[in-house]
């Protein structure tokens, strides 16, 4: 994978480049459309290239939990899957598992959830969240991260944004394929003065 700045924003420090994966050469900044079980409903892959759409956001919560990661990759991996010839990414899945489960004991270890489908109890950890990415087969995957709602104090914040790098640390040092780009994730909150340094810390481990 390699990424290529064309043009700086001297106004908003943001950048205009081209992001060359293995399936696309994708516009950033950019817009995913979001599968979160593979295809996006409604539309066919042919619908979503003609739209202009190079990358497709998948989410490794909702995969893991039906059909199953295992699934996905005997079947080919999510790009034969969806029939979806462009670039790949999946979310890991973090966010859902605390806005969406009914059941979450978080730690250091990682994380217990409910399943919204039928209740089951599952426990995810960095290393787990890897495997579940690597099998499903993504060009780009994302670590575990730790969300917290807000408004939340400032103590909460900053131990989100410490687990939040632990497990970035944790789900690199577990990667087993190297066609694949994993992503950092930058956790904070409305404190800068308790999360400023931490949140800068995460998006510079260099993932």
């Amino acid at each position: 994978m390699h990424y290529q700045i064309d043009q700086p924003d001297p106004y908003c420090k943001g950048r205009i480049g081209l992001l060359t994966t293995d399936h696309a050469v994708v516009e950033t900044p950019t817009f995913m459309p979001v599968g979160s079980l593979g295809p996006v409903k409604g539309l066919e892959p042919d619908d979503l290239q003609k739209l202009g759409f190079r990358l497709l956001l998948n989410n490794a919560y909702h995969l893991f939990l039906r059909p199953g990661h295992k699934i996905v990759a005997e079947l080919g991996g999510l790009h034969a899957f969806t029939g979806w010839p462009g670039a790949i990414l999946t979310d890991s899945g973090g966010f859902q598992i605390f806005s969406l489960a009914k059941l979450c004991e978080v730690t250091d270890d990682g994380v217990t959830f409910q399943s919204h489908i039928d209740g089951s109890t599952h426990f995810i950890t960095p290393e787990k969240a890897i495997e579940i990415e690597e099998a499903l087969g993504a060009d780009i995957i994302m670590v575990l991260d730790q969300c917290v709602a807000l408004p939340a104090d400032g103590h909460m914040i900053q131990d989100s944004v410490r687990r939040t790098r632990l497990w970035a640390e944790r789900c690199q040092a577990a990667r087993r394929r190297t066609d694949q780009a994993l992503f950092g994730i930058v956790q904070g909150g409305l404190n800068a003065r308790r999360t400023g340094r931490l949140s800068e810390r995460v998006s510079g481990i260099g993932l």
